[in-house]
């Protein structure tokens, strides 16, 4: 694990003390267990790719540890509806507090302004944040192989799961995507940035692809900022992608959307 990794997670456990002070987890468990409605992210997806179109994650984030705030004027609500107009297939939400200046309310928000499944975006290490994710509406979370060991993995997947939420694994190197693979979920991410030194590369995803079986979704993360890698990877057979900071710096983020998959 990085050093940014590792105290991103030690803030994490702090935070999850900190909440079960305020409420204990039976209660946040029933909230999440009687919150119907769950939008078939998996399905969304999916449905995009099959059509032969860009299946898109679109980001909504504020600010991030290497950047700093990437939008000044930030309102989920708007992002989300524009999102939707622009042909997202989904969306992903940041709510690291710390970190990312995200919010659960974010997440609401959004999901409230549009008919989008919803990634909840954070650092899942604990069974209390994946109900605390379906009590805020999520429909999928992430959990980050880099963060957890494969029983840490396979048992947030299957709370996920039992909430009828989609999982979202994030790998970053073959030793990882080995693990993922050990997952039920089809959906596995690439992040294409070194977690260690921030660097990014499209050539990440472009290595482990062969290693992906036919039956998940490839999702690539983190680099594509233009119409060329775009190009580049739908060329290489990739249909699903997570973008967040080409659409945050633009003015109207859906209509960047639409520019950069048209």
């Amino acid at each position: 694990m990085s050093d940014i990794l590792k105290r991103i997670v030690a803030v994490k456990h702090d935070e999850i003390c900190a909440a079960r002070a305020t409420r204990d987890q039976a209660s946040l468990r029933r909230d999440a267990e009687s919150l119907g409605g769950v939008r078939d992210f998996v399905g969304a997806m999916r449905l995009r790719a099959g059509q032969g179109r860009a299946a898109v994650i679109a980001e909504i984030k504020k600010a991030s540890p290497s950047k700093g705030v990437l939008r000044e004027h930030f309102v989920p609500s708007e992002i989300a509806f524009s999102y939707e107009k622009g042909g997202a297939a989904c969306l992903s939400v940041l709510t690291d507090v710390q970190f990312f200046q995200g919010a659960a309310a974010y997440l609401e928000q959004a999901r409230a302004a549009c008919s989008l499944p919803v990634l909840r975006k954070d650092f899942m290490v604990d069974a209390y944040q994946v109900y605390e994710a379906r009590a805020m509406g999520a429909d999928c979370i992430l959990l980050i192989a880099a963060c957890l060991d494969d029983a840490q993995m396979a048992d947030l997947e299957a709370l996920a799961h039992s909430l009828g939420m989609a999982v979202l694994v994030e790998v970053h190197d073959g030793d990882e995507l080995d693990r993922a693979l050990r997952l039920n979920t089809p959906l596995v991410g690439i992040n294409n940035r070194n977690l260690r030194t921030f660097e990014v590369s499209l050539d990440t995803t472009l290595g482990l692809l062969d290693r992906v079986p036919a039956d998940r979704v490839l999702v690539t993360e983190s680099g594509v900022l233009g119409r060329a890698d775009v190009d580049r990877m739908r060329g290489a057979g990739v249909s699903a992608f997570l973008v967040g900071e080409a659409f945050m710096r633009a003015a109207d983020p859906g209509q960047a959307l639409a520019d950069l998959f048209s």
